[in-house]
């Protein structure tokens, strides 16, 4: 059965292949359509799309938003992103130097405890849209930390040395703004809200009236328990079902595109229900591959 991954990274923002090598993966694979979902950017889309036109796969034109949300962590997918998402884009600016200034934060924390590293290394090791797994690296490549998880344990989480918050919108506006590209919205990785089922089922609720569309509810983290009960909720609430690994390359060496830990086979019927789905509401398919 042809199998998809709807949530996946390249180097536009913290994963370790290009656009155009992560497209050729996926076509080794077997996969039949891929989404590029980086974060905060549509920046590596035009490559991606080129390279899904030279492989025959289908690509599907995405981005990863991070949003505030207190009890844990939110990020939210658009997918169908227009050529020119010009009012996404504005925005994406914007969080493009509230991350630079997040960034230099952490460097500074960084120095402040003895940590020789500059922001030109971080710029130059990166190469393009700046994370906290690049930082991460420049401390595995320094010494200073064993590998990523001591990294991120002890010098990048909250409560650690180096650690800087994140300026982040709010749930309704990264819904609206994404709807007003007439993209399909889905909540990624729900297991990382940290809530009960009651609790998640009026979150749903609360952003399905913001304009949510969907779950992801088949996901490289979520235990075979997780994904049940997600998918129960998106019949109860007549929302769609959506499939990604959350790929990175090497900086999430234990995540292979499509297949996640190696489980995860999510099967191509599900976009063909989000294209139905867009369809009826008059929004489109806008060509990418």
């Amino acid at each position: 059965m042809p199998q998809i991954d709807l949530h996946t990274h390249s180097t536009a923002s913290d994963g370790t292949l290009t656009p155009a090598e992560l497209v050729a993966e996926a076509k080794r694979t077997g996969l039949k359509a891929i989404a590029l979902t980086d974060h905060d950017t549509v920046r590596g889309l035009p490559e991606a799309c080129a390279a899904g036109r030279e492989h025959g796969l289908e690509v599907i034109g995405g981005c990863e938003l991070s949003v505030h949300f207190e009890p844990g962590s939110m990020h939210l997918l658009g997918l169908w992103l227009p050529a020119e998402p010009v009012r996404l884009q504005t925005t994406l600016d914007h969080l493009t130097a509230l991350r630079r200034t997040r960034n230099e934060a952490i460097i500074g924390n960084l120095n402040a405890h003895g940590v020789d590293i500059t922001y030109d290394e971080l710029e130059e090791l990166a190469g393009g849209t700046i994370g906290r797994p690049h930082i991460a690296q420049l401390l595995v490549d320094k010494g200073v930390a064993v590998n990523f998880q001591d990294a991120f344990l002890n010098w990048l989480r909250p409560g650690t040395k180096g650690y800087a918050p994140k300026e982040k919108l709010h749930p309704r506006q990264a819904i609206e703004l994404l709807r007003e590209e007439k993209a399909t919205v889905i909540l990624a990785h729900p297991c990382t809200l940290r809530l009960s089922g009651d609790e998640l089922e009026r979150v749903l609720r609360e952003l399905k009236d913001w304009g949510l569309d969907g779950v992801e509810v088949f996901y490289s983290m979520h235990t075979q328990a997780q994904t049940n009960a997600y998918a129960g909720l998106c019949l109860k609430l007549d929302l769609l079902a959506s499939a990604g690994s959350d790929f990175h390359g090497d900086n999430k060496p234990n995540i292979a595109l499509g297949r996640g830990k190696g489980g995860l086979r999510p099967s191509y019927d599900l976009v063909r229900r989000m294209k139905e789905n867009r369809i009826h509401r008059g929004l489109g398919l806008p060509h990418c591959s």
